[in-house]
C-alpha cells in the first residue's frame, strides 16, 4: 500500500505521528517524514492517521494510483 502526504496542506497537528510512529515521524515542529509504502503490519495504524488527520493530507491506496491533486 502506498500513501502520499499533500505537505502544503499538512499543519503539523502531528495526529498521523501519534497513531503510526513507524510510518510518520515529525522533524523538527513542522517538517513531517513518513514512509511512502506501508508496511503490512502499518496498514490499520496507517488508516487510523488518515482518519484522524484534521486537514486530509494524507492520501492512501488506490487515491495515490488516481493522481492526487
Amino acid at each position: 500500500m502506498q500513501i502520499v502526504v499533500d505537505l502544503t496542506r499538512c499543519q503539523g497537528y502531528a495526529q498521523c505521528v501519534f497513531h503510526a510512529p513507524e510510518v510518520f515521524e515529525l522533524h523538527g515542529e513542522e517538517g513531517l517524514l513518513y514512509a511512502t509504502a506501508v508496511p503490512d503490519d502499518q496498514v490499520e495504524r496507517v488508516r487510523e492517521a488518515v482518519a484522524a488527520c484534521p486537514v486530509q493530507a494524507i492520501l492512501l491506496g488506490r487515491e495515490v494510483s488516481g493522481g492526487a491533486r
